[in-house]
């Protein structure tokens, strides 16, 4: 155990965590020079396309450190505030972590976040400027802010370069020589901890774990704790750039476990593995449950793909713990799932996910999220989903959540984004200066305002520089109100809002707009009407795409012309009373993109 060394890499999203996880591979000899390629780590098209993490990935290496020969396990995190989920259970599963601040950026507020994970967790700390090489590379200044902010010496901080590969050599001396070997009694009784699992069309589940205590060999009989199943561990290994099968792992290691599970509620991440004969007194403290911060209702454009839908959603979250889904129906989209996302980009990247790995065609509800209903007997009761929302008469007041959020930026924008802040109901809570012309400005929001657009709004302001980071503070009461979306007459539950009475009537003035340009034109008129209760605030009219029915009436008595328009006019009328109006996808998705 004492040559075990397990790892994570945190940094704000594009500090270059990947990049330099590739140069560790690379000067480890763990990949061969026929097998790289940039960002290794990042299996998923998704991944690579969008050039960033989604998923933490868990990669051993071998490393001779004066004569000795040392197995590090690392694990690369994503760095987007969306998937700090991920981060929390690969904090879960090391001794150190290697903190990475890009050389031109500085610190940012999702580097400062996901270090208090670390530091809760009592891992020790590298500190690494990377992208030295760059010409608007600022070492000094940087190294001064890490300083600032962990209270090292300036000795400790390396400078590296993931590109060309500058102190990779020092990094991993860093790593055998400043983090602790893994503790652990090979001779107590087996306690694993899950901290992921993959879903194979083959081999059924497989489970990721790190080995806290004892020995497990294959062939033996485990159990998962939380869910009290046995299985035998068909096969157990460690996780090199493919799965490399061991007859036996003992406490420190980082591996696999292939026990032929099919269903996928088996196995949950945080769980403990034990021996059935010789079982562990008590469980592993799993990482904290996952709270969701937007809902959204995923329904299959095909109502009969349901069940479908319903198994890719359980293999989905095997790979993605902090996914949440529940059922539930609307009247007009049939039978659907509410899901539960960390965030906006999570929900897209869910979506696209379906799309690629399950072929599931779905179509995705405007995101909300999720309020405290009181009414006047004094109960309280959670809504979701605004069409759950009660009467109106019996409701006394709704609370909604407030975020404490923080962003970091330079000083230049400070004006812009504190507009932008107060335009979403904030409330600046203090504003202090980081370093030279570095900003920290912490606001309270409620998260409603911020689900739709505010992160893209705030890069495109800041120019991409401005970092933001936010955890839920508590509920407040505020003044909200149902906003209505009806179609000839018919509420579309769908569409419908909970949004703030200041801001309902221009939203549903801006929604109707948007959609009659959206809903292809029928053979009659649709009335698109924005509505609070019973009082429409805001309609659009799609006309009727029309036959000149008149065309072959030429001279004669006008009567002839009006009767074939009156006949057309009660043929619509009919029309009108049976026809229904198919809402496009694209419709739903404009919401979110209204400014």
């Amino acid at each position: 155990m004492n040559h075990i060394r397990n790892f994570c890499i945190i940094a704000h999203i594009d500090h270059g965590k990947s990049t330099l996880a590739d140069r560790l591979l690379e000067y480890t000899n763990t990949i061969a020079a026929k097998d790289l390629q940039n960002q290794v780590l990042d299996d998923m098209d998704l991944e690579r396309e969008r050039g960033i993490t989604i998923k933490s990935h868990a990669i051993q290496m071998e490393y001779v450190h004066e004569g000795e020969k040392y197995t590090l396990n690392l694990i690369d995190t994503p760095g987007h505030v969306d998937f700090s989920y991920e981060v929390s259970r690969s904090i879960a599963a090391c001794e150190g972590a290697l903190l990475i601040v890009d050389a031109s950026q500085g610190i940012q507020a999702q580097t400062i976040s996901n270090l208090y994970m670390a530091i809760e967790n009592d891992l020790e700390i590298i500190p690494i400027v990377n992208k030295v090489d760059l010409d608007s590379a600022m070492p000094e200044e940087v190294e001064d802010q890490i300083i600032e902010l962990l209270g090292c010496k300036r000795e400790d901080i390396i400078r590296a370069s993931g590109k060309t590969g500058i102190g990779i050599e020092d990094i991993l001396n860093a790593i055998v020589e400043r983090i602790p070997a893994p503790k652990g009694d090979v001779n107590a009784p087996l306690q694993c901890l899950i901290f992921d699992s993959v879903f194979n069309p083959f081999r059924g589940i497989i489970a990721y774990f790190k080995i806290c205590n004892g020995t497990i060999r294959k062939g033996d009989m485990v159990k998962f704790v939380a869910t009290g199943k046995e299985y035998d561990a068909d096969e157990i290994g460690v996780l090199k750039l493919d799965m490399v099968p061991r007859n036996t792992l003992s406490a420190g290691d980082v591996g696999y476990i292939i026990s032929g599970i099919k269903t996928s509620k088996e196995v949950k991440v945080g769980d403990t593995i034990t021996h059935v004969a010789r079982p562990c007194e008590q469980a592993i403290d799993g990482f904290e449950e996952v709270k969701p911060m937007v809902f959204a209702g995923v329904y299959p454009i095909d109502t009969e793909d349901f069940e479908n839908l319903r198994a890719s959603l359980e293999k989905l979250q095997l790979n993605d713990a902090s996914l949440t889904f529940q059922p539930e129906s609307s009247a007009a989209l049939g039978f659907g799932f509410r899901c539960g996302f960390l965030g906006l980009l999570h929900m897209e990247i869910v979506q696209e996910r379906l799309d690629r790995e399950f072929d599931m065609d779905v179509i995705t509800t405007v995101p909300n999220v999720s309020y405290m209903v009181y009414d006047k007997k004094g109960n309280k009761s959670e809504v979701h989903n605004p069409s759950g929302l009660p009467d109106v008469t019996l409701i006394d007041h709704i609370e909604e959540p407030y975020i404490r959020a923080s962003v970091i930026t330079a000083t230049d924008y400070i004006g812009p984004i504190m507009s932008l802040c107060l335009g979403k109901r904030g409330e600046l809570i203090k504003q202090e200066y980081i370093s030279g012309n570095r900003v920290e400005l912490i606001y309270d929001m409620p998260l409603g305002e911020i689900v739709i657009d505010f992160y893209d709004k705030l890069k495109s302001i800041s120019k991409g520089y401005a970092s933001f980071d936010y955890h839920i503070h508590d509920f407040r009461e505020s003044k909200l109100i149902k906003l209505d979306i009806l179609l000839n007459g018919e509420s579309v539950d769908a569409l419908s809002t909970l949004t703030h009475v200041d801001n309902a009537v221009t939203f549903g003035r801006r929604m109707c707009e948007k959609l009659k340009e959206l809903i292809p034109r029928q053979q009659f008129d649709i009335a698109i009407q924005a509505a609070i209760s019973a009082k429409i605030i805001a309609r659009e009219t799609i006309k009727a795409v029309r036959k000149d029915v008149t065309a072959k009436c030429y001279g004669g008595d006008i009567s002839r012309k009006r009767k074939l328009l009156e006949k057309q006019k009660k043929g619509k009328k009919r029309m009108k009373q049976i026809g229904t109006v198919e809402v496009p996808q694209k419709a739903f998705l404009a919401v979110l993109k209204l400014d």
